[in-house]
């Protein structure tokens, strides 16, 4: 199918119920998957660490499929669609702060860069996780060691570097807290720009994530 049918069929399928199907339902099951692992991953850390392991390993799971599906899922699942360079989306931010920014039927450029901003820190703070699992993984990465290098003996000669559970200590760890630190800032930005643009354009956008529709494109709209 050619770009001009794709653009075109929102259009077409708003005709007879002014609404268009946006996102599909693995996008769908993905977002609030990653909403409940995390949330799940975030409350447990620290206190029941097999609930928190198997968490991390479904955020890990579930970031791997959408970096699949972005490249052969449905239309406005695909970073092709939606992904744009720093000059569009400092651009759209621009307009963000006047209060005239265009409608977006997919990811506007803003939640675009949100969008890789959060697949990578939930990649770090899985990937550091799971290094911390098993002492062991810390020789994979001999490339790294300001990381995962740290001081395994005190000036005593006691160890320090594993916890009761084998967890890496040191850096490796801080490193972990700050990625998922960093993911709660993320998701407090993501929140305010869906409230936001849920306000400027008057839809509701956390409710497109469950249903998967959205009102359809009108003039001005980019779809």
């Amino acid at each position: 199918m050619t770009e001009t049918a794709d653009c075109d069929a929102p259009q077409m399928e708003a005709g007879t119920t002014g609404k268009v199907r946006v996102w599909d339902p693995a996008v769908r099951v993905f977002h609030w998957g990653l909403v409940a692992a995390f949330a799940i991953a975030w409350l447990t850390a620290d206190e029941v660490q097999p609930v928190h392991e198997v968490a991390g390993y479904t955020v890990a799971g579930l970031v791997a499929f959408r970096l699949i599906w972005g490249f052969v899922g449905s239309r406005y699942a695909r970073f092709a669609q939606f992904l744009k360079g720093p000059g569009d989306t400092l651009a759209y931010l621009g307009d963000m702060a006047r209060g005239k920014e265009r409608r977006y039927l997919g990811h506007n450029p803003a939640g675009a860069a949100m969008i890789v901003a959060l697949l990578v820190t939930l990649s770090g703070t899985a990937f550091t996780g799971w290094l911390m699992e098993e002492p062991g993984r810390v020789a994979m990465l001999p490339d790294l060691p300001q990381i995962v290098a740290p001081a395994w003996a005190d000036d005593d000669g006691d160890e320090q570097g594993y916890g009761e559970r084998g967890e890496v200590g040191g850096p490796l760890k801080e490193a972990h807290e700050v990625l998922a630190n960093l993911m709660l800032l993320l998701v407090a930005l993501h929140v305010g720009g869906v409230v936001l643009a849920s306000f400027r354009h008057h839809e509701n956008l956390a409710r497109a994530m469950v249903t998967g529709d959205k009102r359809a494109p009108g003039p001005g709209d980019i779809a």
